[in-house]
């Protein structure tokens, strides 16, 4: 299965469907690549105007889910009980965004992946899976997987720096998906947790000035 992506100021990285504007090339040669994971319904076009508000020094990849819905936009895996999806269905989305990056990066470059919603979980999935490639993961109104993934014991030894946002009064996200998140992320990332009081369910200002901040540490 093929994902479709929008590209920022990266090199070498094939052809792109939108390129974005380098805000510092010479400084996008050497730093972590952001990888844009969008929520439910979305396209990669949905979190690409954050790229350089993030670090705008990194090159930037936003990619489109590969399941399409019938009502528009995509997914990366269906909704069955909110916040419970099919961990098979998990990992094979998971398997198809490591073939994409696989293809479209060299295998030495560190990534950085920034998810919303749906694309949160698929953040943690790259940690989860593959946390020798991550320089740092951001989880944004997102939330883990309940079942066991194949490096969370290696993750609860190095404990990998990790951000994690969510609005205050954000009613999508299923309490007990919340809950699971709450515990796991503490006990295998270093955690910068932050809660907003006011958003519901999506980005704010304050988040993104935090997320900067962030990287930028």
């Amino acid at each position: 299965m093929s994902l479709s992506y929008r590209t920022g100021p990266a090199r070498g990285a094939g052809p792109a469907r939108v390129a974005g504007a380098a805000s510092a090339p010479d400084a996008a040669a050497s730093a972590p690549s952001l990888i844009l994971l969008h929520g439910y319904g979305a396209d990669e076009n949905d979190l690409a105007r954050l790229a350089p508000l993030l670090a705008p020094d990194s090159p930037w990849y936003s990619v489109r889910a590969p399941q399409r819905l019938p009502h528009g936009g995509n997914a990366w895996f269906p909704i069955t009980t909110p916040g419970r999806p099919d961990p098979s269905a998990v990992d094979e989305a998971t398997e198809t965004l490591w073939d994409w990056i696989d293809g479209a990066l060299d295998a030495d470059t560190p990534i950085i992946p920034v998810g919303f919603s749906q694309g949160g979980l698929m953040a943690t999935q790259l940690l989860r899976t593959r946390p020798e490639r991550m320089a740092a993961t951001v989880v944004l109104g997102g939330f883990v997987l309940g079942a066991p993934q194949p490096a969370d014991e290696t993750l609860a030894a190095s404990r990998p720096a990790a951000f994690w946002g969510r609005g205050e009064d954000d009613r999508v996200i299923a309490a007990d998906a919340v809950a699971r998140t709450a515990a796991w992320m503490p006990e295998h990332t270093t955690l910068t947790a932050r809660t907003y009081p006011g958003l519901g369910h999506g980005i704010s200002p304050e988040e993104i000035a935090d997320v900067r901040t962030f990287l930028a540490g």
